[in-house]
């Protein structure tokens, strides 16, 4: 187990998700990290996310080996502001745990959780950069507004049903998540670095805290890399967590990508490798673009109307002047 964690950690560093702000041309997908970005799809902007993922577990001291596979959706939709998206994440995992004197199956909704992000600053916002024409190497040089990071809040709740095995508790149980998320772009926007804050099941017997932190590259048009390191702490559980892979985008709304994700201790061990696929509709979100801007045209073709208007009465009344 040891030498393949230390392949794919290798691996991770040279296999070549994409970064985007608000409403882009190309799909922002949150995909294929655990991160959450900082920026919104675009309002009525609606995205799928999902992925199938296989996983083995080896715990030393409780002495079972467990393999299984999951699924995870998550939903996105921006709504009433440019800033804001309503998010639902669903994941459900099955597995088969042997020990030397049995054999059991655990399978359930890990989790579901339905949330809001909203952003609450944006560097650049109403920003726009001066290009020096003397310069190239000012214009590709490190600016440091880079350094102030976009930063959004989410709050969500963990819908967890009775006799949930990956849950601490028999009962059902509804309880707050929150979520501090910051984001920089460096280099032109070709490296994003996503950080979450995260509390968790907070009014439980068992509140959960963590963070993840992600580096994203966009090595050209199509392919991008990430690396990512996630840890979380709880009395009910805790571990840290590496991972990384890659995404290519199909098309402007359409995105596959491919992870692999290990820990570093036995109680237990985890190793876990997934693909999946990211899809957005836009088209309401370009119709209201093609109603603004053929608004903007008939305003300003109605302006120049006027003004022709009242430059032919003022030409009339100097002509009947003279006459």
């Amino acid at each position: 187990m040891l030498k393949i964690k230390n392949l794919l950690f290798t691996f991770l560093f040279l296999v070549p998700q994409f970064f985007f702000a608000q409403y882009t041309d190309v799909i922002n997908s949150n995909r294929p990290g655990e991160t959450m970005s900082a920026y919104a799809v675009g309002k009525s902007v609606i995205q799928g996310e999902i992925g199938v993922y296989g996983i083995k577990e080896k715990h030393d001291l409780l002495d079972y080996d467990a393999t299984g596979f999951g699924t995870d959706l998550t939903v996105r939709y921006g709504a009433f502001f440019e800033q804001l998206e309503f998010i639902l994440d669903v994941q459900y995992q099955m597995e088969n745990f042997d020990t030397p004197y049995t054999s059991y199956k655990k399978n359930n909704f890990r989790q579901t959780v339905l949330g809001a992000k909203y952003l609450i600053y944006d560097p650049y916002k109403n920003y726009k950069k001066e290009a020096n024409i003397y310069s190239y190497k000012a214009n590709h040089s490190f600016q440091w507004r880079e350094l102030i990071p976009a930063v959004s809040i989410f709050a969500g709740a963990n819908f967890v049903g009775a006799d949930n095995p990956y849950y601490f508790s028999p009962n059902g149980d509804i309880s707050p998540k929150v979520a501090l998320v910051t984001q920089n772009l460096f280099g032109g926007g070709r490296w994003v670095f996503v950080t979450n804050i995260i509390a968790d099941y907070i009014t439980t017997d068992y509140p959960s805290y963590g963070y993840i932190l992600t580096l994203t590259h966009g090595f050209n048009d199509k392919w991008s890399g990430f690396v990512e390191n996630q840890g979380y702490k709880s009395d009910f559980y805790s571990d840290a967590i590496v991972r990384g892979g890659a995404a290519y985008l199909l098309s402007p709304n359409m995105q596959v990508d491919a992870s692999i994700s290990t820990n570093f201790k036995n109680t237990p061990s985890i190793l876990y490798g997934g693909v999946g696929f990211s899809w957005r509709y836009d088209g309401w979100y370009k119709e209201k673009q093609i109603a603004n801007k053929n608004k903007e045209k008939a305003k300003k073709n109605s302006d120049n109307k006027e003004e022709k208007i009242d430059y032919q009465e003022k030409e009339r009344k100097r002509k009947a002047k003279y006459e």
